[in-house]
Formats: C-alpha cells, sequence, structure tokens
C-alpha cells in the first residue's frame, strides 16, 4: 500500500450530482488508508456528512448558482451572476491555502471547483466536460473551462475512454492537450442487487431550483391518472427524513446513499435528469429509464440527445411529458457493454 495521504477532496454543490460521485473516489481512497478532509457547502456537504460521519469537514463559500424561471433568459441569468462567481473563486483559494497549511496536505482534488488548487500540492480536477455546451458561445465557454483546468495537474474524466461512451463530445473532445487527461471508468456509488419490486416507476429529483420544483409539481399531478405504483425522491437533503404518501405515490424528502440504491433496485424503471452523475447511476445499476433533462441546461439536453442516439434511451421534454400506464414497455437500459 501507499504511504498514507492527507488527500482534501471538494465537490461544487451545484444539485447533488458531483458530491454523489465522488463517494466512490473517496471510499477507494479510504480503503488504501489515505485520511480524507472533505470540503463542499450547501446540500453537498450535508449529503457526505451523512455518507461518511467520521471524517473531517470543511465549509467552503457558496456559488449560489439559479436558473431563471424561464429558461430563454438562461444565459442572461448567469452572466449576472459572473461577479458573485469570481469573488467566490477567490475567497475559495484564499481557503485552500488556509487548508494546505492546516492538514499539510499531499493532494487536492476538486469536482469542478474552480478556486480549489494549489502551486504547492498535487491538484486533481474532475469533470466531464472538457467541451462546454452554451449555443454560439460554446467556444468561448469551453476555452475559459481549459484556462482553468490546464492549472491542474491531472484532469479525471469520469467515463470510459473509447467508444461507446456516456458523454461523447462533452469528456472526449480533441481540441484540446491531451497529456493531462486521466478516464476513470464509469463513477457510481450504486450497485444492482435482486430485489422484490415495490415501484413501477421511482422518480429521483436533483439540480437547482425552481426547475427542479417544477419537475416535481408536474410529475406528481401526472402520477394522479396512472395505475402504477410510483415513488418520488425529492433529493432536498433535510435534518429529518420524510416520508409521506400523496394518493399512490410515496415521497421522500430524501433518502442516503443506500436507501436510494435499495429504492432503484426495488423499481422497474427510474425518470431522472439526463446529469451526468444520473447517467452513471442509470448505466450501473442497469434500470429502465426515462430521462427528462432541465429546460435551458445545454449539457443535459446534449447528453439526453447522445444517450437516446446511441443507446435507444427515452426522453421528453419538461413542457411535453406524456406517461401512460404502458411506458414500461417502451424504456430501455443504457448498456454499454
Amino acid at each position: 500500500m501507499r504511504q498514507p495521504e492527507n488527500i482534501l477532496i471538494a465537490p461544487l454543490n451545484w444539485g447533488l450530482g458531483h458530491a454523489t460521485r465522488c463517494i466512490p473516489v473517496i471510499k477507494d481512497l479510504l480503503q488504501q488508508g489515505h485520511r480524507i478532509i472533505i470540503a463542499s457547502d450547501g446540500m453537498a456537504l450535508k449529503l457526505l456528512k451523512r455518507e461518511f460521519p467520521g471524517l473531517e469537514f470543511e465549509t467552503l463559500p457558496d456559488y449560489n448558482i439559479t436558473y431563471a424561471k424561464n429558461p430563454f433568459f438562461n444565459r442572461l441569468y448567469l452572466l449576472k451572476q459572473i461577479p458573485h462567481i469570481l469573488k467566490t473563486i477567490r475567497k475559495e483559494k484564499k481557503k485552500t491555502a488556509e487548508l494546505v497549511k492546516k492538514y499539510d496536505l499531499d493532494l487536492i482534488i476538486s469536482d469542478n471547483r474552480f478556486g480549489i488548487y494549489s502551486k504547492d500540492v498535487k491538484s486533481v480536477y474532475i469533470t466531464h466536460q472538457l467541451k462546454v455546451l452554451s449555443g454560439w458561445t460554446t467556444p468561448l465557454t469551453t476555452l475559459i473551462h481549459y484556462n482553468i483546468y490546464r492549472k491542474y495537474d491531472e484532469i479525471w474524466v469520469p467515463d470510459v475512454a473509447g467508444e461507446p461512451n456516456l458523454s461523447g463530445e462533452l469528456g472526449h473532445y480533441t481540441k484540446i492537450p491531451r497529456n493531462k487527461i486521466k478516464y476513470l471508468g464509469i463513477l457510481s456509488r450504486m450497485k444492482p442487487q435482486k430485489s422484490e419490486k415495490k415501484y413501477d416507476l421511482l422518480t429521483i429529483l436533483s439540480g437547482p431550483e425552481p426547475q427542479r420544483s417544477q419537475l416535481e409539481k408536474i410529475l406528481l399531478e401526472k402520477f394522479k391518472h396512472l395505475n402504477l405504483k410510483t415513488a418520488l425522491v425529492r433529493g432536498i437533503v433535510e435534518t429529518n427524513k420524510i416520508v409521506e404518501k400523496q394518493q399512490q405515490t410515496t415521497v421522500f424528502n430524501f433518502a442516503t446513499g443506500k436507501e436510494l440504491e435499495q429504492l432503484i433496485n426495488q423499481s422497474e424503471a427510474v425518470i431522472c435528469r439526463s446529469g451526468y452523475t444520473s447517467v452513471m447511476d442509470m448505466t450501473s445499476m442497469q434500470k429502465k429509464v426515462l430521462m427528462i433533462p432541465t429546460p435551458g441546461q445545454n449539457e443535459q439536453i446534449y447528453l439526453a440527445k447522445h444517450l437516446a442516439e446511441n443507446f435507444g434511451i427515452t426522453v421528453q421534454r419538461q413542457d411535453n411529458i406524456n406517461l401512460s400506464d404502458n411506458i414500461l414497455d417502451n424504456l430501455k437500459c443504457i448498456n454499454i457493454i
């Protein structure tokens, strides 16, 4: 075994995907005997504290990125938040310097946190977006992202290196230097297990507001008209777990990793966003899936199209969701093997 190291892992708090895909990385490093310090904020930090109650934690400044209620205005809405984002990056750099000294760090792993790196400590950046899709500004956003992650010693892409793959041109963009890029394979905290089926459809909600709440409202209304056993996980990490019944739908405010894994195993099919961590989880679990990309998120819209074209996955728009009692007959798994 390698000499134990002091390792900082810092996932972005933007939905729960960045935090959850770091869970298998954290577990692997703990098994190797390393000391792990986790740094994040908001729901991502709460989730990881529940998953690893015995570890050391640090709170980072919050990017607090939100989307417009109307997806048409998302680009303008995000542009207005740039001064706050830059301020947060500066705060992250200052905090990182403090943590390097406090914990005598040997390695820093940042999952899409732009200011978490050090010139004095080996720094790794996790991303599946070597190419950042933003419509007509894609060349600019891709260049900006490249100028951020090129400062790191290694770039870890959670995907397979060859084809077929899950991220498409996002994680396999060829117009950049390739010497620092390492493909990790598919990262998921989930494992499929044989289990008695309790639900026909399980919905897993995630991502920033207000779109998360809007999709929840739409689906709960749709479920009222189905003759199917349904469950919905809101993805809101709170102090106490709440389980409630809304007609034939069981609603959970959140679920731990093990609880969510069990729910997925107990369900015939899953409805979720086409966020990349959800894509990896559904691939690992080999579940029939219906994906609904977040309106205005070019990355999710691209991933949904990529999965539909390459794996036959069913995709629906949030403003045109069509559910019926025979929907399970039309859904497929993401089979990358």
